[in-house]
């Protein structure tokens, strides 16, 4: 074998030994920032932009009633009845921070995602710390980006 034939071989190995993990990385940061675009927007100022990251299929679960939403309108509906929820329950000044994932799988079109948050507001004018939550979300793969399909909210 000569020394360009070598070369050219050894060349196209080592592109595809490294070029899947490059692709698989850049899908994994992908996935996070899908995910802090939507978590880091529940706001009423930026509400729109975390909505627009919802799946026209999503379907969610949270510690509040009536704890589940499906279909094209879940986020939205989720997002007024935790407003009427914290009203109700007298929670003011929440603010909800996403902690470093400790999972990020993505499969194809597909990704599951995993990271501990931290939840503090005032309830009833008390201030109150959730430091045990976790934040679990399923995302699929679109001509738009990343998109969320469902999501999950856990207290400990």
């Amino acid at each position: 074998m000569d020394f360009k034939r070598a070369a050219t071989i050894l060349t196209i190995v080592f592109a595809l030994a490294i070029s899947p993990r490059s692709a698989f990385a850049s899908e994994k940061t992908d996935v996070v920032a899908a995910v802090h675009r939507y978590f880091d927007n529940l706001g009423k100022d930026t509400l729109e932009t975390a909505l627009a990251m919802c799946d026209s299929h999503v379907s969610i679960l949270d510690e509040f009633p009536p704890h589940e939403w499906h279909g094209a309108t879940a986020c939205a509906d989720w997002w007024k009845a935790l407003d009427a929820y914290d009203e109700k329950s007298g929670i003011t000044d929440g603010n909800a921070t996403l902690g470093t994932p400790w999972t990020v799988d993505v499969s194809g079109d597909r990704a599951y995602f995993v990271a501990p948050t931290t939840y503090t507001y005032k309830q009833h004018g008390k201030p109150v710390q959730e430091s045990s939550s976790v934040f679990t979300v399923a995302l699929k793969g679109t001509q738009a980006g990343w998109r969320i399909t469902g999501w999950t909210w856990s207290k400990h």
